[in-house]
């Protein structure tokens, strides 16, 4: 089938790399159709936040998203995903801080919402359309010898993206496309403009609610206790979920020494604090994992294992365990991931999987 057959949607946010995301696909030979995603419900989000994913900001998105879809002269779609992100990514939000875990919303989006109830509804809504593809900066290929989908970091270290997909399937990989993978953010930026897109100064989205999370909670914890490991009280804290493992500011306390959050009880309402030290783990325990480049993991295997997004990567060996999970053993004690955060094992540029802290 040439190129030219083939019926590519674009899930569009209305800023530079989707778009220009959809006109280089549009330059290739596909057809293009844009969507993009309705997720806010109206909700309230107290106090003011940059520009984020779910909040009012939305209807500039989409604006902006329909101006660029106009331009390239491609069909446009608003697809409400309100109460699908309600339930699977904003409730999950909750209850994860609510368990004293840290929760990463990004995630549990791209796999759930994104690439999963976006795709459908689409679908449903009778939009013809052979691949999915989006602006994130990785890379996919196929490995000639097994066939499984891999899914790489972008050739642009900075803004590679391959952590917040580490969790997509192989039949989600075998129908996307990311175009701005092999590409420097300078560039795209560079070619938005040349391309008359009329985004190229539009505001990034800085997270998925920026900073103003805790209008999210329909009951919120009240202060409790900040104690030491030893359970001696240094002082009050204001709600478990204004905290996260490895927090510094904000604390409320002095000491001779910084002092870091290292865990959080939500059956006691209390905060725990120490010191830097306390934060090192030689070993985790990983689970809900997800693997890309493996059927599955049966044996040890030498690993980076990437914390959060930003982070280069702890050398580390990870082992299967006999009740699905795996063992992270870092080469040297390492600050760790919290609870309920993602690592993601790589070797080289290639993720093999992961999963969750457990």
């Amino acid at each position: 089938m040439s190129v030219k057959a083939n019926n590519v949607i674009v899930g569009m946010s209305g800023g530079i790399d989707s778009s220009v995301a959809a006109a280089l696909l549009l330059q290739q030979g596909y057809k293009v159709t844009g969507a993009i995603m309705k997720i806010w419900d109206g909700g309230k989000l107290e106090g003011r936040g940059k520009h984020g994913c779910y909040g009012p900001e939305e209807e500039d998105d989409i604006e902006d998203a329909r101006r660029v879809a106009r331009k390239l002269g491609i069909a446009f779609h608003v697809i409400d995903l309100a109460q699908e992100y309600r339930a699977e990514v904003l409730d999950y939000f909750c209850h994860e801080y609510l368990e004293g875990r840290t929760p990463n919303p990004c995630v549990r989006c791209n796999r759930r919402i994104k690439f999963g109830a976006l795709v459908e509804k689409a679908a449903s809504l009778g939009i013809r359309f052979d691949y999915f593809a989006t602006g994130h900066y990785a890379r996919i290929e196929q490995n000639a010898a097994h066939g499984r989908y891999l899914l790489k970091k972008g050739r642009d270290a900075k803004k590679d993206q391959s952590y917040f997909l580490y969790n997509l399937s192989q039949q989600q990989l075998a129908h996307t496309l990311f175009p701005l993978g092999d590409m420097l953010k300078s560039d795209v930026r560079k070619l938005c403009t040349e391309m008359g897109l009329g985004v190229e100064n539009r505001q990034e989205s800085q997270n998925f609610v920026c900073g103003r999370y805790t209008s999210l909670f329909e009951e919120q914890p009240g202060p409790g206790p900040l104690m030491d490991k030893r359970g001696k009280v240094l002082g009050r804290h204001k709600g478990i979920i204004h905290y996260t493992l490895g927090q510094r500011r904000k604390l409320g306390v002095t000491a001779a020494e910084p002092l870091f959050v290292v865990d959080i009880k939500p059956d006691l309402n209390a905060v725990i604090v120490g010191g830097t030290e306390d934060l090192r783990r030689k070993e985790q325990v990983v689970g809900d994992l997800n693997w890309i480049a493996v059927p599955s993991l049966d044996r040890k295997m030498d690993v980076k294992a990437r914390i959060r997004s930003s982070h280069g990567g702890y050398a580390a060996v990870v082992s299967p365990l006999e009740n699905g999970t795996v063992k992270v053993a870092y080469t040297e004690p390492q600050v760790a991931a919290a609870r309920g955060q993602a690592i993601v094992f790589y070797v080289d540029d290639v993720v093999i999987g992961g999963g969750i802290v457990e």
